[in-house]
């Protein structure tokens, strides 16, 4: 009677019973380190300090651009979080998740700009003229 022959284990055999295998864990997907956390990390309290530094020791001379620079920093730490935090990148996910991101952002411009497109007629046409308030009560 002969004994079957138990069958040997690799690692590269313990690594697609779990569903990993080497060429996938090349640099496909990319789960971040600590340094690039705090990277990250600094740079979301620079490009928070820095604005908040420009607003309370009021440095330009205008709120409008005040705004504008505010704007642009909080713009800026969104792309520092997504690289950072998110880890997306154009070949995450085999660049879908930048299809979608790229679709969100147009959907969100196409909402914002309709509704101040809206807004504004609203307030042209529905607002009393200054000669017509002579007639209220």
């Amino acid at each position: 009677m002969s004994h079957p022959v138990a069958p040997q284990h690799h690692d590269n055999d313990h690594a697609h019973a779990h569903g990993h295998d080497s060429a996938h864990d090349d640099g496909d997907d990319y789960h971040g380190t600590i340094g690039g956390y705090a990277i990250g990390f600094v740079l979301s309290l620079i490009l928070t300090a820095i604005p908040f530094w420009l607003v309370m020791a009021k440095v330009l001379p205008s709120s409008g651009m005040t705004a504008f620079v505010v704007l642009a920093f909080a713009v800026v730490q969104i792309v520092v979080h997504m690289v950072y935090f998110l880890h997306m990148n154009t070949k995450s996910e085999g660049g879908w998740n930048m299809l979608a991101l790229i679709f969100t952002l147009v959907l969100v411009v196409i909402m914002l700009a309709g509704s101040l497109w809206v807004m504004h007629h609203l307030n042209t046409n529905m607002m009393p003229m200054p000669h017509d308030m002579r007639n209220m009560p």
